[in-house]
């Protein structure tokens, strides 16, 4: 017998250990950790330290978890506990047996030192990345170094190709046997703007398949997901979403759910740690996600404001070329549009409060947001030139009347029921409405500041937080008038909102006098 080979074998036999599990019931969000105590003989014999990152296994399944030491009595010789998120992914019970052992060194990190340096990554250095990403061998410490080595404009157009097609080659990818299969996106940067939930069921109501996976709010208040999780389930699995579109034409569902591009998910969470949001990764983000879901046309928004994520009409048109030629390179036909993005859009801000501007939209109510229905117009118009090859007046004419007769709501609420049951949205227990301290037109409206008002407040955790958003650019107000109200969860949350606009009031919402 090989001697080396009988030598890594009795090494491989002795660097799994055994040991029990107890739920201590920490929860650490969505980073998975494994604690032990500071006697335990495992973390003696083979030198794990606090952070080490360990492969923890059970009945077949194993996890990347990183190392916290208990030294105070809540874990005894031969325990082991894991965080919430942990105890989930192993399906894991009290006095469970777990299996505790050193992970390989992760080759892809090279990579992403190379990166950091400046250096041009490859298509196979970026599937290694992405792969590793995706098998959640990262700790939150690579994530962010990755996250940043890609930031500002530190990645070539090839370098985003080949992010994208990594990150759609490292998850599922939906066929639907269909010529044509249509979806939107919004850059985003622009708090309200809950588009989606208005445009899927127009266009679905037209025959037109339209599968939507959504994400997360990242930096902002809400994501469509978040609110259309106000409405009904989101956390469909792969099977689930094909029978809801099969019955419905299309679905708003969380794409997390599916490992649909599965690692953007991961690296979403981190750079909504960071707030940063680059365009590189935006890119890849974006179209990754689209073609994951098996979409053959898409039409993309790109607000442009100040304060929105895309600042100036020349940054749009740069992205525009740079989406255009990802999508080109990985066969995804797409329509941008430029939209205003100097001022929220809708009245509510907050994953509630957008589902009732959605559903006072599709249900013609007189106090509807009306610059919310006409870019949700506006986008579905856009879909059905893109994927009919119609005029733009014909196909305006065709989306209003899904409207205005009541179709695309009857969709909105069949789609709900299809993907679990529709419910109305709730309120807060708490608000505070702010009024104006002077007369005059309002000139500037920062989104980022109101955003952040808003996210004081709860939101998007607290579903009912946020902000319902009165007032327009060029109206001319008076002092005492209303320019929004906050709306909390808790006392405490509504008294960090307000501090935080009696601290940014000059800056938040600007006047102008005559």
């Amino acid at each position: 017998m090989n001697m080396n080979y009988l030598k890594m074998k009795v090494i491989n036999q002795h660097t799994k250990h055994s040991l029990r599990f107890r739920d201590l019931g920490i929860d650490t969000n969505q980073e998975l950790v494994v604690f032990m105590p500071a006697s335990c003989h495992v973390c003696k014999s083979e030198g794990f330290q606090a952070l080490t990152r360990l492969s923890v296994s059970f009945n077949g399944s194993a996890i990347i978890a990183a190392l916290n030491i208990t030294s105070d009595g809540l874990l005894h010789e031969g325990e082991i506990s894991l965080s919430k998120s942990a105890i989930q992914k192993l399906k894991v019970k009290d006095n469970d047996l777990l299996q505790v052992a050193h992970i390989e060194a992760l080759q892809s990190m090279t990579h992403v030192r190379a990166k950091l340096y400046g250096n041009v990554l490859n298509q196979q250095q970026y599937d290694e990345i992405i792969q590793d990403i995706a098998d959640e061998k990262y700790s939150n410490i690579f994530l962010s170094s990755f996250v940043a080595a890609c930031s500002g404009t530190n990645m070539k157009l090839e370098e985003i190709c080949s992010l994208t097609v990594a990150m759609i080659k490292a998850g599922n990818k939906l066929e639907w046997g269909n010529e044509v299969i249509a979806d939107k996106h919004c850059v985003g940067g622009l708090p309200g703007n809950r588009t989606t939930m208005i445009v899927v069921p127009i266009i679905a109501s037209l025959g037109i398949m339209i599968p939507k996976t959504s994400s997360r709010a990242i930096t902002s208040p809400a994501g469509t997901a978040d609110t259309m999780e106000v409405l009904t389930n989101v956390n469909l699995s792969l099977a689930q979403m094909r029978k809801v579109v099969e019955k419905e034409n299309g679905c708003i569902v969380w794409g997390g759910s599916m490992k649909l591009s599965p690692a953007d998910d991961i690296i979403i969470k981190v750079e909504r740690a960071l707030d940063i949001d680059s365009e590189g990764q935006m890119i890849a983000s974006i179209l990754s996600k689209k073609a994951a879901a098996g979409a053959t046309d898409c039409v993309i928004d790109i607000p442009v404001g100040a304060t929105a994520k895309v600042r100036t009409v020349d940054d749009a048109i740069s992205l525009t070329l740079r989406l255009k030629r990802v999508a080109d390179y990985i066969g995804l036909n797409i329509q941008t549009i430029c939209s205003n993005g100097e001022q929220p859009v809708g009245y509510g801000i907050g994953p509630s409060l957008e589902a009732r501007d959605v559903l006072a939209v599709l249900q013609n109510a007189t106090d509807a947001p009306k610059d919310l229905r006409q870019r949700a117009i506006t986008i579905a118009t856009e879909i059905i030139k893109l994927v009919w090859n119609m005029e733009k007046q014909p196909a305006e004419d065709l989306v209003i009347k899904q409207i205005d007769s009541g179709e695309a709501f009857d969709k909105l609420i069949s789609i709900c029921e299809a993907q679990g049951e529709f419910h109305e949205p709730k309120k807060a227990k708490y608000c505070k409405i702010i009024e104006s301290a002077g007369a005059g037109i309002i000139s500037e409206i920062d989104n980022r500041k109101i955003a952040r008002i808003a996210k004081l407040a709860g939101a998007p955790d607290s579903a009912e937080a946020g902000i319902d958003f009165l007032v327009q650019l060029n109206q001319d107000i008076g002092s005492g008038q209303p320019l929004f109200t906050i709306h909390a969860n808790s006392p405490g949350e509504l008294e960090y909102a307000y501090e935080y606009y009696k601290q940014n009031e000059k800056q938040l919402i600007k006047l102008s006098y005559e």
